[in-house]
């Protein structure tokens, strides 16, 4: 008996997928994400002088008091075995996937607290918010992203064709960012000291992230909070990419893809059933 796999086909199932309209919303309203985008970047330098410039001053001047404290200071040094030993550069691309991920966490917590007017009064995709700061917060990461580039290929010559792969490390990254930014954002609605919890756990998770100093440097009993730390395995793909000529192995490529899949997906179903009070509420 032969059966047709089109009788096993249900349009109504196929639309109620968990998410499905969720993510379809999200496309539909490209061109009003694109207008958030404008409209943020904007307006985070609106009256400034230097304008975008601040962009790169920013984690320009933090790069150089980090450079300092631990180099300078806490003569902090790296062995052979790292991909590069300019503790600048090293410390500079550890740093570049951390800021972009804790911007556009923090500034999604209280987004839609400062956005209430549009979302009580009209008829407005909430979730999109979130996603404009990260792609917001992005152009500013690209230009730091060049800045790195250019200076690795002057100083150590580090510079290959795994470049072309770097897209890939910025949707997961965009993903597992926007995710964690969706349940803050909705926690923040009813729990206003969410921002601050998110603070603290953010400061903890920056120290235990591999930025300062090389992964063999943490203690043994310690190690496992590299292996279930999603910023790790992308520290050190931004790494080897930018200063090594290395591309990131698989069994990393699988791990940072189900870290950034599974929060985007959680994150996106926690916002969908949070958001149904946000009017009362805000």
């Amino acid at each position: 008996m032969i059966v047709n796999p089109r009788c096993c086909y249900h349009p109504r199932l196929s639309r109620h997928l968990p998410g499905t309209r969720f993510l379809r919303n999200l496309i539909d309203r490209r061109s009003l994400l694109l207008q958030l985008v404008v409209r943020d970047f904007r307006q985070r330098y609106i009256g400034s002088v230097a304008g975008w410039l601040w962009g790169l001053i920013h984690p320009i001047v933090l790069l150089l008091s980090y450079w300092f404290v631990f180099s300078v200071c806490l003569k902090q040094k790296l062995d052979a075995r790292q991909v590069t030993q300019n503790y600048p550069l090293f410390l500079f691309a550890g740093m570049l996937p951390w800021l972009l991920f804790s911007e556009t966490v923090m500034r999604s917590s209280a987004s839609l607290i400062e956005q209430s007017n549009l979302i009580t009064k009209t008829v407005f995709p909430a979730e999109i918010i979130p996603i404009s700061i990260f792609l917001s917060s992005l152009v500013s990461h690209l230009m730091a992203l060049a800045l790195v580039t250019i200076a690795a290929a002057v100083w150590i010559g580090a510079i290959s064709p795994a470049l072309l792969l770097f897209p890939v490390l910025l949707v997961l990254l965009g993903l597992f960012a926007v995710g964690i930014g969706w349940i803050a954002s909705s926690l923040q609605v009813y729990l206003r000291d969410t921002a601050q919890v998110l603070t603290v756990a953010l400061t903890l998770w920056f120290w235990v992230t591999p930025i300062f100093i090389a992964e063999d440097k943490f203690p043994a009993r310690l190690h496992f909070l590299i292996l279930v730390n999603p910023l790790a395995y992308i520290v050190r793909a931004y790494r080897g990419m930018l200063l090594g000529r290395q591309i990131p192995s698989l069994s990393d490529l699988g791990l940072m893809a189900v870290y950034a899949i599974v929060t985007f997906f959680v994150g996106g179903l926690f916002f969908r059933y949070m958001k149904r009070g946000f009017a009362d509420v805000l």
